[in-house]
């Protein structure tokens, strides 16, 4: 229908018009392809279609509902600071910098012990997702950091960065609104490992150098879905 070609095209003309991120994010520090990130730093084409643009505005939605359901339920959790902004932090001059879901202030001492906070300082860092029901069952089953490394890494940065012993990581399931919890503490081997990582990107930036690419055929699955495959690829087959 013409209506689903009018949206879709708006979606993505109002996506492509926002302004680019000038730092490297966390959020993306645990990508396995140094060069996909390195490629987003540097603001280069990439492909998104309306689709994932409707994903990522239903992931910010419900992540605000969650956000208003620990409230409900108890909890201090503060998603803006006084100012009315997003808590985050910022180094090297303003290059390296991520912005977190909230900060749990205080709860109940039932709470406290279910997530095994009595050896841990309140305030905690709070990061949420929303995954679709196979995600969050692997999720659920086997935890964070061997289903979703890329969110490991990024909460491990945001405690390096922040001052937080752990944090408390939520999942929501968007196909059977059913909740994973769970508590994830401090790694500095970790955080430190992909801090690391984005000055060597910095660098490579600074130094007009492209990063290896993750494979060394242009037919690998996993080039062939990312948003930078052409740019990434383009006048060449082979590393």
């Amino acid at each position: 229908m013409i209506i689903n070609e009018i949206v879709d095209n708006a979606l993505v003309r109002n996506y492509r018009n926002q302004e680019k991120r000038n730092y490297i994010g966390a959020s993306g520090l645990g990508d396995e392809c140094a060069r996909r990130i390195q490629l987003q730093y540097m603001h280069c084409d990439s492909t998104i279609n309306a689709n994932q643009v409707r994903t990522f505005d239903i992931g910010h939605t419900l992540e605000g509902l969650v956000a208003q359901w620990l409230r409900i339920a108890g909890f201090d959790l503060r998603t803006e600071n006084v100012q009315g902004a997003q808590f985050g932090f910022s180094t090297a001059d303003g290059k390296i910098a991520g912005h977190i879901d909230g900060i749990i202030f205080q709860c109940s001492n039932e709470m406290k012990e279910d997530f095994n906070l009595e050896n841990n300082s309140l305030p905690c860092l709070w990061e949420c997702k929303t995954m679709n029901a196979k995600n969050w069952s692997e999720t659920s089953k086997h935890g964070v950091f061997a289903t979703k490394f890329v969110y490991y890494v990024q909460v491990q940065l945001y405690m390096a960065y922040m001052d937080f012993d752990c944090c408390i990581f939520t999942a929501l399931n968007k196909d059977t609104s059913e909740i994973y919890f769970e508590k994830i503490d401090f790694d500095s081997e970790t955080a430190q490992k992909y801090s690391d990582r984005a000055v060597d990107i910095l660098k490579a930036c600074e130094n007009n150098e492209l990063l290896p690419r993750l494979a060394s055929d242009s037919s690998f699955f996993k080039c062939k879905m990312c948003g930078f495959y052409s740019e990434c690829w383009k006048n060449c087959e082979t590393v």
